[in-house]
């Protein structure tokens, strides 16, 4: 069902200090944290992702090419390895495959969607893929079948805790070719890069960069998103003791208790809308969402569980979508590692 080829990647000419040209994804970064990356390089890559202008970013994308400050692939698939500590102190490594997806309309149901979007943040996406005519970050997908095993080589990028190897075997992409896609993070872009291909209608914009991940790699984790509400009217509850590490349902914590709210079977997340909450922040870090309402700044703070990736799986196979931030696969996948010109 879904095509996944190799592409011309550019990337970064070695040797250049790659720790200095790679960020987050753009919708990760707050302002303060673009100026940090604005000042560690003149070619990092937010000048692109979180330009001053669209026409800006064209204008430096064209200018480091020229310059060779980016460098052209062959086409070719590359497998990204990812170490890092989860929000609950554990070590993972996740593995993944980096490819050229066929982009297609949700109503195919090749590539499924599991969260609402908004408007806004494809607008200026949309102005930025226009103007530089490349994907400047890849989405995350998942998919059903057994994980990419890295080659035993040494890899052709190495960053910190992110190996990336060059793989040129177009047959790679067969493994997706009776399989559906899941949407893991960025459904924003997705959306976007389906608007331009309308829009534009050339074979190249048909096709965007993503990383699919296994549903049964080990390093793939769901962490759940805490719901901080400045405001909250009356909730039925039940109090408890103080949960530990693992939560017994759906918690809230409200003028220094805790307390138990029935879900009826719904997911935390889904429960928790039917209450209205208003002026909601997310964090994936119970202590701040408690201590939010400690120090006077929320009301209340729901603690909720993860759901599994079964859970979500299914219910974007029945064609339903889920509340904004239901998932949070961590960590983000890095910008500046590999650009997916159209």
């Amino acid at each position: 069902m879904a095509q996944v080829r190799e592409f011309r990647a550019l990337r970064y000419a070695p040797p250049l200090p790659l720790a200095d040209l790679v960020a987050p994804p753009y919708d990760v970064i707050s302002d303060g944290e673009r100026a940090q990356f604005l000042a560690r390089s003149e070619w990092n890559v937010v000048r692109l992702t979180l330009p001053d202008s669209e026409e800006e970013a064209a204008r430096q994308l064209d200018a480091w090419f020229d310059q060779g400050i980016l460098i052209e692939e062959e086409p070719a698939f590359w497998i990204v390895e990812q170490d890092y500590v989860g929000p609950d102190g554990v070590a993972r490594t996740r593995t993944g495959l980096v490819g050229s997806l066929h982009l297609e309309p949700y109503e195919k149901r090749v590539v499924l969607p599991h969260e609402r979007t908004h408007a806004g943040p494809k607008e200026g996406r949309l102005r930025l893929l226009r103007a530089t005519q490349t994907e400047l970050e890849p989405i995350f997908l998942l998919y059903d079948a057994p994980p990419f095993e890295p080659p035993h080589a040494e890899p052709d990028i190495r960053l910190d805790d992110v190996r990336l190897w060059k793989v040129v075997d177009p047959t790679l992409g067969q493994v997706f070719d009776d399989l559906q896609l899941l949407i893991a993070d960025g459904h924003h872009r997705y959306e976007t890069a389906l608007t331009f291909h309308d829009e534009d209608g050339t074979p190249g914009s048909a096709w965007m960069m993503v990383v699919l991940v296994s549903t049964s790699d080990p390093g793939l984790t769901i962490f759940p998103t805490h719901r901080i509400v400045e405001r909250l009217g009356d909730v039925p509850d039940e109090q408890i003791d103080p949960p530990g590490d693992e939560l017994p349902g759906l918690v809230l914590y409200r003028g220094g208790r805790y307390s138990l709210v029935p879900t009826d079977d719904q997911l935390d997340v889904e429960a928790i809308e039917q209450f209205s909450p208003d002026g909601v922040t997310y964090t994936p870090r119970r202590d701040e969402a408690v201590a939010a309402v400690d120090e006077g700044r929320a009301e209340a703070a729901f603690l909720v569980r993860a759901p599994s990736i079964h859970q979500v799986f299914e219910r974007a196979a029945a064609g339903e979508v889920m509340p904004q931030k239901t998932t949070y696969f961590y960590p983000k996948l890095l910008s500046g590692l590999l650009f997916h010109p159209l």
